[in-house]
């Protein structure tokens, strides 16, 4: 496994510890949680605030993927529900797979990528619904909130391959911005928000894992991998999110979550392997 893919599945497993750590906190202004949340974040590079200057374009891409995540996501569970938002939401990974040859110069999609990357969305779909899902037109603005959502994070993060690298310490610019962005709708449009000891607590470590050092890590996945590699391994997240809910007793494992779980493994693997390794093995299909 190379140094990239270990710092995809590094951000991706502290974005799964999102349910797990959140389940005190859901009783707050989602906005105020990731604004503050954001701006601690921002906190892991305040020491090399110089590297927040980049060029305009780097620094409006970080804004548009960060704070443009959240503020799609959020709107979508307030206007649709929240497991038909979640299964939209992570149509991303299948994005990034599909949308690398238009944004990446240079990319081209083999038949494991995209049916890989299939297979992983369907068992991410599938760990998330427990195979019981309901699309209501009623809440179909919700559901184009969550596909943009999707659509924001995929581009996102292309884009932060296509651009001229920068430091990784430039993220926290991003999360300070998009703090503030999210504060200000916070104040807008939210209740105010008395946080007790514990939830200042849980958001501390929000702020400081999934909304800081996460971004952080998933800025040098993109830098140095191959997008759809780094795409096909982002199916991976419902998974583990719910092995933490089952590890910590919020949640328990059935027969479905264990056909989505061989399905997400098995559709990372197929999408991860590079084409030539996979040649010997279809020669002899070809040949029939």
């Amino acid at each position: 496994m190379n140094q990239a893919m270990l710092y995809a599945l590094a951000a991706i497993a502290m974005w799964a510890s999102v349910a797990t750590l959140s389940a005190l906190t859901h009783t707050l202004p989602p906005f105020f949680v990731a604004g503050v949340g954001l701006l601690l974040g921002s906190l892991l590079t305040v020491r090399r605030m110089a590297d927040w200057k980049v060029p305009p374009k780097n620094f409006a891409n970080g804004v548009y993927g960060i704070f443009g995540f959240y503020f799609f996501l959020f709107n979508a569970y307030r206007l649709a529900p929240v497991m038909d938002a979640t299964v939209l939401s992570y149509v991303w990974p299948l994005l990034m797979v599909l949308l690398s040859p238009l944004l990446v110069p240079g990319t081209r999609l083999g038949a494991n990528h995209i049916l890989g990357s299939l297979i992983g969305f369907a068992g991410a779909a599938l760990i998330v619904t427990g195979g019981k899902l309901s699309l209501s037109m009623s809440a179909l603005p919700g559901y184009l909130m969550a596909l943009g959502a999707a659509v924001v994070w995929a581009t996102y993060s292309l884009f932060t391959r296509r651009l001229p690298a920068t430091s990784d310490n430039a993220v926290g610019g991003y999360c300070f911005v998009s703090g503030l962005l999210a504060l200000g709708l916070h104040f807008a449009t939210e209740p105010a928000a008395h946080p007790s000891a514990i939830q200042w607590l849980m958001i501390a470590v929000l702020g400081l894992l999934p909304m800081g050092a996460a971004f952080l890590c998933w800025n040098r996945a993109m830098q140095l991998g191959d997008p759809r590699q780094t795409g096909a391994l982002g199916n991976a997240t419902p998974l583990l999110s719910t092995l933490m809910l089952v590890a910590s007793g919020q949640a328990a494992l059935n027969g479905a979550a264990a056909l989505a779980i061989a399905m997400i493994v098995g559709g990372a693997a197929l999408g991860t392997v590079p084409p030539e390794r996979l040649r010997p093995f279809l020669r002899p299909l070809r040949r029939a």
